[in-house]
């Protein structure tokens, strides 16, 4: 029975190649093969024949032999061939069959119609019409097939291919050029189509002329975006990476040895560019920093599979172990980061796999492996406080479990692209709890309207830092003037001049490995109402106590956080808008506000606030005595701290 079986499923596979093989396929189909490539021999003889059709079936039949395992060594998202296919795959694939597309994970799913209208915008934020023409959806519909074997999938794939390609030629218009050939989209197109051929390929309705259709396109994606890069960024990045990436899934291609040494040439410079000395991503966002390990490994793993790892300096791999070890640092005990620079709230698990994948490149790390195996393995590292001084990346820690106390403050160099103009903004994780997570981002570009909601996730007065009339800082440039961390006292000071008659000056203390003190000094000749602002968790329920002049939650487990202003001088308390977005299109109401005073001249004006961890519902009382040899001005601290009647003297010396 299963002999029969076997030959009936034979023979339908052979009448179907002879009917496909009676379409017409050009001679030029094959222009950009290398028919010298070994395993190509029939091939070439057939073309050098005239015998196109034949040639294109027994080059089917070649990637049929080769195609295994598809690659996703290279995928945005780890793919586990072994498991169950994803619930979101699965719902992708099935709405592709209706062309309902979701091209952004911030909307839903949208009809392009039964004749796919590629040049639909239904919602006019540009990143839905760019991403549209990613049609990362047909790597679900290729995942889905793998699984099932329904051909359905593959049918409509092959269909939705050619109609892209038919719609969407370079050159179509100024307009379409714009988002189908941007080489951002172009780059995850080649990325997410190697893998998907692969599988698609073995389909009976994968046919030697659509063979020829999809690489001639794919080739001419290829070439275009090897001579098409982006001038700089994580884009430039991307796009090298996934060239390269091309090179080594098409090995056949005359050209593919130009994208494989254009995208490792690329990638050995930027990295030189674009990666700070401390080993943070010059675009000052967690997310892309990830993103940008990611792409390194990716394309060091392509260079091995290619058998040209030796391309890549040991200074390379040596910056992807910094920059991994800088994640670390600037992470907080959960494996999230600061939602710093257009960043999004990451999740644990993801972070373990991303951890787990870094750990088999950097095997005799002790730290990665740490973070890899959740703390059952390798070694927590051995510092605490840590400053990523270049980039201005400065964390304060007393520990490394989830009871810890760590704040992670931004006082940076202008950042690129997705940096906003908030230096001194920072997050304070206690136990368990982010207490004061930064902004976030809601979208990115799009018409008025959308540029409208991304402007007022940009504005510095919904940062944790210093504004003068409530403006945007001008100037974020952050110069360090002291860093140092000892048992029983971290401190950072830093100036960012803000603005054009306005330097902000912060001190931060960390005492005891407790609590902290904020001084902030607004510096300058302008004039106007300058305020401290902070941002609380959302759900907090805080108690505005205006004549103590301070801010306290009041969670029901008793976790808790007092901010109170304990400087001199009249000082108002402000309640603000407050929102914060984790991820994209979402957001959240939650509690901001400022402490705010009056600049009448050139005379600094100073601010002191705590920041002070507490159990409990009530707060502490808390406070500040300046002694008469303190001087702000000077940087000669010599203060007293009292909390519940307990004080502590603090004489430090500031160096502005």
């Amino acid at each position: 029975m299963k002999q029969i079986r076997y030959f009936l499923l034979l023979a339908m596979l052979i009448i179907s190649v002879l009917s496909h093989a009676q379409q017409h396929i050009a001679k030029e189909s094959f222009n950009e093969i290398n028919l010298n490539y070994p395993g190509l021999e029939k091939v070439k003889t057939n073309v050098e024949a005239g015998n196109y059709q034949a040639a294109a079936v027994t080059l089917l039949t070649y990637y049929r032999n080769k195609s295994k395992e598809p690659d996703f060594s290279a995928a945005e998202e780890e793919i586990e061939l072994n498991q169950p296919v994803a619930k979101a795959a699965q719902a992708a694939a099935d709405s592709a069959l209706q062309h309902r597309f979701q091209p952004h994970k911030g909307y839903g799913f949208f009809n392009y119609g039964k004749d796919i209208n590629w040049q639909y915008w239904p919602v006019k934020d540009n990143e839905v019409r760019w991403q549209l023409h990613r049609v990362k959806w047909w790597q679900s519909m290729a995942l889905v097939y793998r699984a099932t074997k329904d051909e359905r999938y593959a049918k409509e794939w092959i269909l939705q291919f050619s109609d892209w390609a038919r719609k969407n030629p370079l050159g179509l218009s100024k307009d379409n050029d714009k988002y189908a050939w941007r080489p951002l989209e172009i780059s995850d197109r080649i990325l997410n189509l190697a893998p998907s051929f692969n599988i698609f390929v073995h389909s009976r309705h994968f046919t030697p002329a659509f063979l020829m259709e999809f690489l001639v396109n794919y080739q001419q994606q290829a070439d275009y975006l090897s001579h098409n890069y982006a001038d700089r960024g994580n884009h430039r990045l991307f796009e090298a990476q996934r060239v390269l990436f091309a090179g080594v899934s098409f090995p056949e291609f005359k050209n593919s040895a130009t994208w494989r040494d254009g995208g490792v040439a690329i990638l050995n410079d930027e990295i030189k560019k674009q990666v700070y000395p401390d080993g943070v991503q010059w675009e000052l966002s967690p997310n892309y920093h990830v993103a940008m390990i990611n792409t390194f490994l990716s394309a060091l793993r392509s260079a091995q599979k290619a058998c040209m790892e030796q391309l890549f300096p040991s200074s390379y791999k040596e910056t992807v172990e910094k920059m991994i070890l800088a994640t670390i640092n600037f992470s907080f005990p959960d494996y999230t980061y600061p939602v710093f620079s257009d960043a999004k709230l990451v999740d644990k698990s993801s972070m373990l796999k991303s951890y787990a994948s870094w750990a088999k490149a950097f095997p005799d790390n002790e730290v990665i492996r740490y973070y890899a195996t959740d703390g059952k393995k390798g070694k927590a590292p051995s510092y605490l406080s840590h400053g990523l001084t270049t980039s201005g990346f400065y964390t304060f820690r007393n520990g490394w479990n989830t009871d810890a106390t760590v704040m992670v403050l931004k006082a940076s160099p202008p950042g690129a692209f997705h940096a906003q103009p908030d230096n001194g903004t920072f997050e304070l994780w206690v136990k368990g709890r982010n207490f004061t997570p930064d902004a976030g981002c809601y979208v990115y570009a799009g018409d008025s309207t959308i540029m409208k909601l991304r402007d007022w996730y940009r504005q510095s007065r919904v940062h944790s830092t210093l504004t003068l009339n409530n403006e945007n800082m001008v100037i974020t440039k952050a110069a360090q003037q002291q860093w140092k961390t000892t048992k029983d006292m971290d401190m950072l000071s830093y100036t960012n001049p803000s603005y054009s008659q306005l330097d902000h000056q912060r001190t931060v203390l960390f005492v005891d490995q407790k609590y902290f003190i904020i001084i902030d000094r607004a510096v300058g000749e302008a004039k106007g109402t300058v305020g401290v602002h902070f941002q609380l968790k959302e759900k907090s329920n805080p108690v505005f106590d205006r004549q103590q002049q301070r801010v306290y939650t009041t969670f029901g487990d008793g976790n808790n956080l007092l901010i109170q202003n304990l400087g001199t001088g009249p000082v108002s308390l402000q309640e603000e808008e407050g929102k914060v977005s984790y991820s994209y299109r979402q957001e959240l109401t939650r509690p901001a506000f400022a402490f705010e005073k009056n600049k009448q001249g050139a005379a600094p004006q100073t601010f002191v606030t705590v920041l002070y961890p507490f159990n409990g519902q009530k707060p502490p009382v808390v406070t500040l005595k300046e002694h008469s040899e303190n001087d702000y001005e000077n940087g000669s601290l010599r203060l007293t701290l009292t909390v519940d009647g307990k004080s502590r003297n603090i004489t430090q010396r500031i160096l502005h």
